[in-house]
């Protein structure tokens, strides 16, 4: 029992450091759009004003 001392709060915080990395990826654009590059590199229009 005295195990579960030491996993409870391990695992909390863990799980808090996983919420914080995701929240910042959020924030930070990176799930914007992942399938759109993929299908724009085989499309044969070419885009001579790409968006910054």
């Amino acid at each position: 029992m005295n195990v579960l001392a030491y996993l409870i709060p391990i695992s909390l915080l863990l799980g808090g450091l996983g919420l914080v990395f995701f929240v910042y990826t959020v924030k930070s654009n990176q799930y914007d759009d992942p399938e759109g590059d993929a299908r724009r590199i085989l499309s044969d229009e070419y885009d001579d004003h790409p968006k910054p």
